[in-house]
């Protein structure tokens, strides 16, 4: 229990938190039905745990090194269950997008001290031991998440997808408590909490504004005052990290080409490859009709190629640039997701595995270098800083790509359907609409808005693609110019005080 039982209790808030990404994905159609959610309540129920996750991950990370690793992640775990109870007796859309936020304010607190806390505990070959083992339950929790979801959303009902997160959570608190010591970063640092705020409301101004612009257009009066809000958020955000302290990212790592091109692939990978998973669900349950269970299997494929590939990635292509294997990898998940968006009113399941290998094979490829790429472009007294900004821009990413994707989606639609029948097919109502309209123009209605939305993913992964492999090649350059200490083909693994700080 000594040796073991730390990783095993920070492995299990890790397993939770990330499974929460993804488990709810496969449930959608039946809370739209229970809580009679529209698309934006949806969206908002993917994207106000993942957004709140970005938001605060740099300042829990910062609070912790001050109040304690180990004392904050217990009260994460704490305020995760207590939202996880919130989520399943919720009896409206507001109520469970409101416990689904609180939600990603646990996680962001367990997520930003994981590290930091196994850091504390292992050295040596234990800590990447340890490191190997958290790495594997992550990848883990996104590949388990949409079979678990569809299991207990078919058996128990959807709500279990929150209610096993309370037994887990006393387990973790316990073990926490019992067999992790405390620990603290750098003495004399400060929190930056107006650079925390800043940052949430240019985080949540935008996304509001891409989901606004699905119910209203872009041209709207509240889709427009959103993205104002916005960048006012971005511009005080970037003010007060210029004359702060001790600032959550330093500008001075933005002209930086390498973390510059790190940090917009991040911001790409997560949105390209699993934004669209929501409407991927909703139209294999409504719209073929599977059942929960048959929907979750049917994205194994991209989970399976992932976790198989980022295991073989890790014993055949060390040494291979991190440019390579991160802007290839980003290619091939735009590949793959223009080859799902070949979808028509006949078309079943089985048109999407070529395209979800591809996604799976981009995913194994980008996932586990891209904190090491980010590591490796910055100065190694900014290393937990840069590690914090690539989680953070990952999950920023991925509640902008669930958000893009729906609006790209109903706006397609519209072409085809009224607003409203758009919106409610859109949001799994196929049943509702099948009496109004045939069987075939929903299916073409909803196929047509899929595709839109994988050829907008795949331009994004492409064009990301290519900005890592044109700006992560500016690192040698820099290097020779003596202003780097750690080459572009090497990303280093976090080791003592680097790792405490990647939160």
């Amino acid at each position: 229990m000594r040796t073991w039982g730390p990783l095993t209790a920070v492995c299990l808030g890790t397993f939770m938190l990330l499974l929460d990404v993804t488990i709810v994905v496969v449930a959608l159609p039946d809370v739209a039905r229970s809580l009679h959610a529209s698309l934006s309540d949806l969206q908002w129920v993917v994207d106000g745990y993942a957004l709140a996750l970005a938001a605060l991950l740099l300042g829990f990370g910062a609070a912790a090194d001050i109040l304690g690793h180990r004392r904050v992640h217990v009260v994460g775990v704490v305020l995760f269950a207590v939202a996880s109870l919130a989520c399943g007796l919720a009896d409206g859309p507001g109520a469970l997008v409101a416990a689904r936020a609180v939600q990603g304010v646990g996680a962001a607190a367990m997520f930003a001290t994981t590290l930091p806390l196994l850091a504390s505990v292992y050295q040596g070959r234990r800590r990447s031991v340890a490191l190997g083992v958290w790495g594997a339950v992550s990848g883990g929790a996104a590949a388990v998440g949409p079979v678990l979801g569809g299991a207990l959303t078919e058996g128990p009902g959807w709500r279990w997808i929150f209610f096993v997160n309370l037994p887990v959570s006393v387990a973790a608190v316990w073990m926490t408590l019992r067999v992790v010591p405390e620990s603290r970063g750098t003495r004399g640092m400060r929190i930056d909490w107006l650079g925390t705020v800043a940052f949430a409301g240019f985080a949540g101004g935008v996304t509001y504004a891409v989901v606004r612009a699905g119910e209203d257009g872009w041209g709207a009066t509240p889709t427009l005052v959103s993205f104002v809000v916005a960048a006012l958020a971005l511009v005080c955000f970037v003010l007060v990290e210029r004359r702060v302290a001790h600032p959550l990212l330093d500008m001075a790592l933005l002209r930086k080409p390498a973390f510059v091109g790190v940090m917009a692939g991040a911001l790409a990978f997560n949105g390209v490859a699993f934004g669209g998973m929501p409407y991927l669900s909703i139209w294999l349950q409504t719209v073929l009709g599977m059942s929960p269970v048959r929907g979750g299997l049917t994205l194994l494929p991209l989970t399976g190629a992932a976790v198989v590939v980022s295991v073989l990635a890790g014993k055949l292509l060390h040494g291979v640039p991190a440019r390579l294997t991160i802007g290839g990898g980003l290619l091939l998940i735009g590949t793959g997701c223009f080859c799902q968006a070949v979808l028509g009113a006949g078309s079943d399941w089985t048109t999407l595995v070529p395209g979800l290998v591809l996604v799976g094979v981009g995913t194994g490829l980008v996932a586990p270098g891209i904190a090491g790429a980010a590591l490796a472009a910055v100065p190694a007294e900014r290393a937990g800083m840069a590690g914090g900004a690539v989680n953070t821009v990952r999950q920023l990413g991925f509640a902008l790509g669930v958000a893009v994707s729906g609006t790209v989606l109903t706006s397609r639609m519209r072409d085809t359907l009224p607003h409203d029948a758009a919106h409610t097919l859109a949001g799994g109502g196929a049943g509702a609409l099948r009496g109004t309209f045939s069987e075939h123009a929903l299916r073409a209605a909803f196929a047509s808005g899929l595709d839109a939305a994988l050829v907008t993913a795949g331009l994004v992964g492409t064009v990301a693609g290519a900005l890592v492999l044109a700006l992560v090649r500016a690192r040698s350059a820099e290097r020779t110019s003596g202003t780097a200490g750690v080459t572009e083909s090497a990303p280093r693994t976090l080791s003592g005080e680097e790792t405490a700080s990647h939160g």
